[in-house]
């Protein structure tokens, strides 16, 4: 891998706005595959660990359109 491609792959780094938006993507997608895999997902909620059952997992539209699992598995 040459030092240009190496700039490029870790530029992310540089650049809070596009770290931002990569990590919100990264946990909507963990949300959705425990959601849709019926997992539940740990939480911290006033000073306590809560588990949360898979069908109380919710997050908002991205910036993709990856809507949550109620609006994207309607008619299937």
């Amino acid at each position: 891998m040459s030092n240009k491609d190496n700039r490029e792959q870790y530029s992310v780094f540089t650049d809070p706005a596009e770290l931002t938006r990569r990590f919100r993507v990264a946990v909507r997608e963990a949300l959705r595959d425990h959601k849709l895999a019926g997992n539940p997902i740990a939480v911290w909620r006033n000073g306590k660990v809560v588990i949360v059952p898979p069908e109380e997992i919710t997050w908002s539209d991205d910036e993709y359109g990856n809507a949550p699992p109620e609006k994207s598995l309607k008619g299937k």
